[in-house]
């Protein structure tokens, strides 16, 4: 049999559809695998996210990723009629959300790949690439949680209180990110990495004579000592 007696057999059955409960079945099994890759996948998400505002539509999206991926592979495998209708319909789309987290993206890749390998049928892939995200989360996480980021904003109306406030500091890692002067009073912005939640040095800098107040707020960002 020629390749074209190939591609003109998948034209002709590419219009009789699909009633063979085989059929069925095995793609009703594919989409429901698919489902509960989603589930684990936006479960990671939820206890994994270190972000500053939890995007519940996304960790929805995730889900739902899964399964529609898993649905177009299941598609195209089918003949090349509906293989090329779908090159031609997913290529005019344009997509214009903006992903703010970085880390969402690979979120993002982990639950279309998963729905195409669902939808082909190579479930034991699935699991170990799941399984070696899974290890890879927990490695990153465990090493961000032994510390935080946060900006310290120190308000103080001495000039000379500037090296107390770096003696107060003492060996924490420590950035200026901004200094502004506003008549008689100093306004000191440090990016400071604290480690173990120890907010002991805030206290200092609040009993350092000169210092007006000081706000330590935490925020989700790197690190680069």
């Amino acid at each position: 049999m020629s390749i074209q007696d190939v591609i003109k057999k998948s034209f002709l059955a590419s219009f009789g559809g699909t009633n063979s409960s085989t059929g069925i079945l095995t793609m009703a099994i594919a989409l429901l695998i698919a489902l509960l890759f989603g589930l684990v996948i936006c479960f990671f998400y939820n206890k994994f996210y270190r972000g500053v505002v939890y995007n519940r539509s996304f960790a929805i999206t995730l889900v739902g990723m899964s399964v529609m991926t898993a649905m177009v592979t299941l598609a195209i495998s089918t003949n090349v009629v509906i293989s090329l209708g779908m090159v031609g319909a997913l290529s005019i789309v344009r997509y214009r959300t903006a992903i703010k987290e970085p880390l969402d993206l690979l979120y993002l890749f982990w639950a279309i790949t998963t729905g195409i390998t669902c939808g082909a049928q190579m479930y034991l892939l699935a699991v170990l690439a799941g399984v070696i995200m899974l290890l890879l989360l927990l490695f990153f996480s465990g090493r961000a949680s032994s510390g935080h980021l946060y900006i310290v904003v120190i308000h103080f109306n001495d000039d000379a209180t500037s090296d107390t406030v770096r003696r107060a500091m003492g060996n924490m890692k420590y950035r200026i990110k901004s200094t502004a002067v506003r008549g008689q009073n100093t306004e000191m912005a440090l990016e400071v990495y604290i480690p173990n939640a120890n907010m002991a040095f805030v206290e200092k800098l609040r009993d350092a004579e000169g210092v007006l107040d000081v706000s330590a707020i935490q925020y989700n960002g790197e690190y680069h000592g």
